[in-house]
């Protein structure tokens, strides 16, 4: 471990060893050796020190304050651990390491937001634009004299006020999504009985799944009451939306599943279907904003296409994560866990 006080005894040391012997090569006298030897020791150990201790190793330590002073946030090395080098070299050394390391990986991080900000006002404006230039498309049509017949006017308006409708459902859901990364919306967490609001929520959806001869099951059927602490408005969205998308994508004459299973705190709750599955390479991206597996499939069954950002969102509230798993023509599974209420 370097610091002043021994590298100025080892200055010493050689410096006096040195003059020893060139005294003794010509005095040889004991006595003029060892004052010389004394001599040229604390001389040198004084000089030393006082030039390492207070022009050099005092300085580096004012650097190293600096740096602590500027940043101590976010790094990967505590700061006790530097604190625990002696050698304030050594401490610049792993301060600046750490820094770099941190710049680098605010910089990739940077870099990566940049990238999520172009999709994302690209993906925006292409979503907005769709029922926009749709609903555009009706009044015109109307307004250049299809108006007159009773008809084509009824089924223009119609698809006017779909296209509207999506429109006013897509900048909710922006919305909400705004909110809840930004904070703004905090989760009003209460006793709930999850099962009731899956039978709830499955019978709001009962009619979807009869159009595509799709069967939705709970298991455990006729299960007693499976409290948890959650926000009931905010888990009825999550619910909706993973049931719904299993519906939706799933296969005609298919089947969604709905599994409760406990541990000593929690219930862990998933949603299977036997649809046709999401390739390996979508996964990681599916819980990102407008990200769609197939596009244009996805176009033709409508949606907003920020339904699992917004559940991602909501369970990160709950302080649970998603997690999905799928395999190709064998279907998917969206898992997660909600923390029990033992009141």
């Amino acid at each position: 471990m370097l610091n002043p006080r021994l590298i100025a005894v080892f200055l010493a040391l050689l410096v006096s060893s040195i003059t020893s012997l060139f005294i003794w090569f010509t005095e040889q006298s004991i006595l003029v050796v060892f004052v010389g030897f004394m001599a040229s020791f604390f001389t040198t150990g004084l000089l030393t020190f006082m030039v390492l201790d207070y022009f050099i190793f005092e300085e580096v330590n004012k650097i190293y304050s600096t740096l602590q002073d500027l940043k101590m946030k976010g790094l990967s090395i505590s700061k006790k651990k530097i604190d625990k080098i002696a050698d304030p070299l050594k401490k610049i050394n792993e301060e600046l390491n750490v820094y770099a390391s941190k710049k680098e990986r605010q910089i990739t991080d940077l870099k990566k937001s940049e990238r999520f900000r172009r999709e994302f006002l690209a993906d925006v404006s292409h979503e907005l634009k769709t029922p926009i230039f749709a609903a555009q498309g009706f009044v015109h049509t109307l307004i250049d004299g299809a108006v007159n017949d009773v008809n084509v006017r009824d089924k223009f308006l119609e698809k006017a006020a779909k296209s509207l409708d999506g429109l006013d459902e897509l900048v909710r859901d922006l919305v909400a999504l705004s909110q809840m990364e930004s904070g703004e919306i905090r989760m009003n967490r209460t006793k709930v009985d999850l099962y009731k609001l899956v039978v709830e929520v499955v019978e709001q959806l009962e009619k979807k799944a009869i159009n595509k001869n799709i069967s939705i099951t709970i298991f455990p059927k006729d299960a007693e009451p499976i409290f948890v602490y959650v926000d009931a408005f905010r888990m009825n969205q999550v619910m909706t939306n993973l049931i719904e998308n299993g519906i939706k994508y799933g296969n005609e004459w298919g089947k969604v599943q709905i599994l409760f299973e406990p541990d000593h705190k929690h219930w862990k709750i998933f949603i299977k279907d036997n649809g046709p599955g999401i390739p390996e390479e979508h996964l990681n991206r599916i819980f990102e904003r407008f990200y769609r597996v197939e596009k244009s499939r996805s176009k033709d069954m409508g949606g907003t296409g920020l339904g699992l950002a917004i559940v991602k969102h909501i369970l990160a509230g709950h302080k649970s994560k998603i997690s999905v798993s799928s395999k190709v023509d064998k279907g998917t599974t969206f898992s997660f866990k909600l923390e029990k209420s033992f009141d």
